[in-house]
């Protein structure tokens, strides 16, 4: 592929472990960015701080080079400049070093998202790595900028990463990789954190959701008064009731939850809480701190005519 995923993805050598070299915090070593350093420092007495406005220069040039290339599709182009672009990770300036691997998570997925030559390994290891690059940022400043806006950054990186697992078809994966992320409860608590938190565990329901569905579509094809139908009905239960937990805190957040709402219905009805089912929905198409959702009219409407209502309220209730 290109020097930007072969730096994330390969061991350091021997030879390398012997000089110094930079590192990002979680083994990521770039010998070639500390003999940019070097430079950099031997000349920065003599520039009075040039070379440090060339550092911002250049990777703000990289970033637009970057930016200009995704827009192409020009996939090996972007590796390449991103290869560059990774000095950002030991620029002088706090914030923007802060600020710097949600940028380069954003840049880099896409990038490997799409190049013909990525794998899944290369996926996985740039995603943990620049996890644990959060981390480290974090131990080392424990600012209340970092507490909200570094932690914030790692949910979504945990939460894109389970969907690319998932798109893969690797769904332990994918659940562990949520309830790791859903262990880190660092900083003051704020709306936006609980937010992702819910969301993280939502999609744990969700994962969890699909277990249960595939035990339901097991369970009918077992006799009643067959042992098994028991056991497995006392699994579905158990799942059900861990998948409504992770569903149940998310749903009652404003904002548009289509899946989540579906599957956690769908359970209710299937253990005959029709009231609870109904009372879900309602909230969902009419609670004015919900935004308008005509998705949420339409699970509505099927869930009255299977209840058998009126014509007259299942009109009613198309209208949004």
């Amino acid at each position: 592929m290109s020097d930007f995923s072969e730096e994330l993805v390969r061991p350091t050598t021997e030879d390398e472990q012997g000089e110094t070299c930079v590192l990002s915090g979680t083994g990521m070593c770039f010998p070639w960015l500390q003999k940019h350093i070097e430079t950099v420092g031997k000349t920065l007495v003599a520039t009075g701080g040039k070379r440090e406005k060339d550092f911002a220069q250049t990777t703000s040039a990289c970033l637009s080079f970057i930016q200009e290339a995704l827009l192409k599709h020009q996939w090996q182009q972007a590796a390449e400049y991103m290869h560059s672009y990774l000095q950002i990770l030991e620029d002088s300036d706090s914030n923007k070093r802060q600020g710097a691997p949600e940028i380069i998570w954003r840049l880099g997925s896409e990038i490997l998202y799409y190049h013909p030559k990525s794998s899944l390994e290369t996926f996985n290891t740039f995603a943990d790595r620049m996890k644990n690059i959060g981390v480290m940022n974090y131990l080392k400043v424990r600012s209340d900028l970092c507490d909200g806006g570094l932690f914030s950054s790692l949910w979504q990186i945990s939460l894109q990463h389970a969907l690319y697992l998932l798109h893969h078809g690797l769904l332990e994966d994918a659940n562990r990789n949520l309830s790791q992320a859903e262990t880190w409860r660092y900083g003051e608590k704020s709306s936006s954190k609980e937010v992702l938190i819910n969301l993280i565990q939502a999609y744990k329901g969700l994962l969890q959701y699909y277990t249960w569905s595939k035990k339901k579509m097991e369970l009918s094809q077992l006799d009643e008064d067959d042992y098994a139908y028991n056991t497995a009905s006392q699994n579905m239960l158990n799942h059900s009731w861990k998948t409504s937990i992770n569903l149940c805190a998310l749903i009652q957040i404003p904002g548009v939850w289509d899946p989540f709402v579906k599957s956690y219905v769908e359970m209710l009805e299937f253990y005959g809480d029709q009231d609870g089912a109904r009372e879900v929905l309602t909230n969902y198409a009419y609670d004015e701190k919900f935004p308008s959702n005509p998705n949420a009219h339409i699970y509505l409407y099927g869930f009255l005519k299977r209840e058998r209502a009126p014509r007259e309220k299942l009109i009613s209730v198309l209208k949004v």
